[in-house]
């Protein structure tokens, strides 16, 4: 397999660590946005969007990274991962789309401001990232994993919201309010395989 990869991407992050997770050998290949890498032709047909990271396993190619987590999910069968009935694939489908949604417009964008100079509203995109941590932290009160499947074994679900939360301080974003986030986040961090996501020095972490 081969990962098209941006370090400090979460999106590409998210991609790289489920590989790991999983102990897949894959190969990476860096792409320079700075340069144009994802508009050149080559990586165009790879993905029209021009985004990354784009996961090529032998003649399949698999765009999106939540789409990608699932595809590895299923491609070895982890159904640890991704549970196979219906009301637990359903419980760790709502949080990828919290992924997509609330994570990318919240912590996501609040980071895009200050790593990448990005003009969101701050006030706006930070109060949104403070709105659906407040929602995580209060889910994981009860529970070590995000989805609510009664399982002792993390998802998909928690790979997907880990890298934009865990440099939610980079966006000016404070997680210290978030005891059962914190702690959740330490959880993932002592999984076999686990890789960090490369930080900067923006944000609160100045």
């Amino acid at each position: 397999m081969k990962l098209y990869h941006v370090p400090l991407s979460g999106h590409s992050h998210r991609a790289q660590l489920f590989l790991h997770l999983l102990h897949i050998e894959h190969d990476v290949e860096e792409m320079d946005l700075a340069a144009g890498a994802h508009r050149t032709p080559d990586f165009l047909r790879l993905n029209r969007f021009g985004q990354v990271p784009v996961l090529v396993d032998g003649d399949r190619i698999i765009q999106d990274s939540n789409a990608i987590l699932v595809y590895l999910a299923k491609r070895t069968g982890a159904t640890q991962w991704l549970p196979e009935t219906p009301a637990e694939a359903a419980a760790v489908q709502r949080w990828l789309s919290v992924a997509a949604g609330q994570i990318a417009f919240g912590p996501a964008a609040a980071r895009l401001v200050t790593v990448f100079g990005r003009k969101f509203d701050t006030d706006e995109v930070i109060a949104r990232a403070h709105a659906v941590l407040k929602i995580i932290d209060e889910e994981l009160q009860s529970r070590e994993w995000i989805a609510d499947i009664g399982s002792a074994h993390p998802t998909i679900a928690d790979v997907a919201l880990y890298s934009y939360i865990s440099s939610a301080p980079e966006g000016n974003v404070d997680l210290s309010g978030y005891r059962n986030v914190n702690a959740w986040l330490a959880r993932i961090e002592a999984l076999p395989g686990f890789v960090p996501f490369q930080k900067t020095a923006a944000g609160l972490a100045v």
